[in-house]
């Protein structure tokens, strides 16, 4: 009984939506999509993310940071399935801010290449690879301090909260152009790196505040 009224409530949704717009949704079988005349947010971000990712030459248009590039999937939403899809959109993300931090260092943009690296760090603090990124842009302008710097917050921030020290390719990135980078050193106090730190507590709900994205 209760399936046959959401198979009701869905018709009527159906009829109300042609009757709105027509042509908007299609039904093939027992299949039902939105038009191809209709654009989906998920969908173009992704589209732009995999353009970053994808070997060959990239349009001088896709050199931004990708649209939405801060939303979340259907916030509010935690079946399972919207889990998943949630974090497999944001580490398509990740990557392509990586990505895009590279291509601009490539073009000497570096502003931008460090304002993609960054937005990484933000979004993920602890990920070394969006820290390399920033490390990479910071080396390829010359700034040697400003990399050293970043290396040793994060170095510190890493200490703090897993007790563990950055990998050798890190490492070994600072110390070609530092080589006193190699030596032990005793933690600093860890200071902000750009971004909050989201840590996993039993017994909490995080809350965030994000921009909406239609599945």
């Amino acid at each position: 009984m209760a399936e046959e009224r959401a198979l009701a409530s869905l018709r009527t949704a159906i009829w109300r939506l042609g009757q709105r717009d027509p042509g908007l949704a299609t039904v093939v079988g027992d299949c039902l999509a939105l038009s191809a005349r209709v654009g989906v947010d998920v969908q173009v971000l992704r589209s732009h993310a995999l353009r970053l990712l994808t070997p060959g030459p990239v349009r001088d248009a896709d050199l931004r940071l990708p649209p939405l590039i801060n939303a979340e999937l259907l916030p509010g939403w935690y079946e399972d399935w919207v889990l998943s899809e949630r974090e497999r959109l944001r580490q398509l993300c990740l990557h392509a801010l990586e990505a895009l931090s590279e291509l601009l260092i490539l073009r000497n943009r570096y502003a931008e290449a460090l304002e993609a690296a960054l937005e990484a760090v933000r979004s993920e603090p602890l990920r070394e690879s969006a820290n390399r990124a920033v490390v990479a842009v910071h080396l390829a302008e010359g700034n040697v301090v400003e990399a050293l710097r970043h290396y040793e917050q994060f170095r510190s921030l890493l200490a703090l909260e897993l007790h563990v020290e950055p990998s050798e390719r890190l490492m070994a990135m600072v110390s070609v152009s530092v080589p006193e980078a190699r030596r032990p050193a005793a933690a600093a106090p860890a200071r902000a790196i750009p971004g909050r730190l989201r840590r996993h507590r039993p017994g909490r709900t995080r809350r965030h505040r994000s921009r909406h994205i239609a599945s």
